[in-house]
């Protein structure tokens, strides 16, 4: 890739980690829109998004633990029904059309979620996290599981509403439950699609440490309760005009 190209990847790379990380989630979906509005391939897309996503989710975890914000049991029972399911997904090559698809309604999910966490709070404690029902926390785990590992997301974007939705959890505690959800299911589809390997771009070190970058400040910013609306609805936007244009492009 040409240098000015990379430059561009990687300082976009640095808003989208610290903007997700902030809020306890990785980037997959806001690096999938990058990588779309600039014209890359999708065979690379999967591949890259899931290792920055691994780097992003495993700084996330790391900061929203120390912070106390970590909950095993408002985690295992998505853990239990995604990471089957992500390793399936991971595995499975859809055709471009069927990706491009794929990616788009993960982004449009993404838009929605972003839009409302930047115009609506939740009137929940930080401190309250209540066992999710077995049965439906496994079950949504396996779809978001399945879904994470065919688009190459982590899954915290479509896990993080469902659970402040049902009052599972409060917004800290939400992030602190989505970053390892996110780390264990991007881990295991990246694992599961090695045939994806030969597609990773060499420029994959310049772009981890933009993310580590950008990771290191979005976590700062999350534990200390900043919420930059403006930048998260400029964000929602750029997700759904990258939504519109993989649907073209498919």
């Amino acid at each position: 890739m040409e240098p000015g190209f990379v430059i561009l990847l990687a300082a976009a790379f640095v808003v989208v980690a610290a903007l997700y990380s902030s809020v306890g989630h990785a980037g997959a979906s806001g690096y999938l829109a990058v990588m779309a509005l600039l014209g890359v391939a999708p065979a690379v897309m999967r591949p890259t998004a899931l290792a920055l996503n691994i780097l992003v989710a495993s700084v996330t975890v790391l900061r929203f633990a120390r912070a106390g914000y970590f909950s095993w049991r408002g985690l295992w029972p998505f853990l239990l029904g995604s990471v089957p399911l992500a390793a399936v997904g991971g595995a499975w090559r859809l055709a471009d059309r069927a990706y491009y698809l794929a990616v788009a309604f993960a982004l449009v999910v993404a838009a929605m979620t972003v839009a409302r966490r930047a115009w609506r709070s939740v009137p929940l404690d930080d401190d309250r996290v209540v066992a999710p029902p077995l049965g439906p926390a496994i079950a949504i785990g396996a779809l978001i599981g399945l879904l994470s590992g065919l688009t190459g997301t982590g899954g915290g974007i479509f896990l993080s509403p469902v659970i402040l939705l049902m009052h599972w959890a409060g917004p800290r505690q939400t992030s602190g439950i989505s970053a390892p959800f996110i780390l264990a299911n991007s881990s295991v589809a990246l694992l599961a699609g090695s045939a994806t390997w030969a597609s990773i771009p060499a420029e994959l070190p310049v772009y981890l440490v933009a993310v580590l970058a950008g990771a290191g400040l979005g976590t700062w910013l999350g534990v200390k309760r900043l919420s930059p609306r403006a930048l998260l609805v400029l964000l929602a936007v750029v997700l759904a005009i990258a939504a519109g244009k993989l649907v073209l492009t498919g």
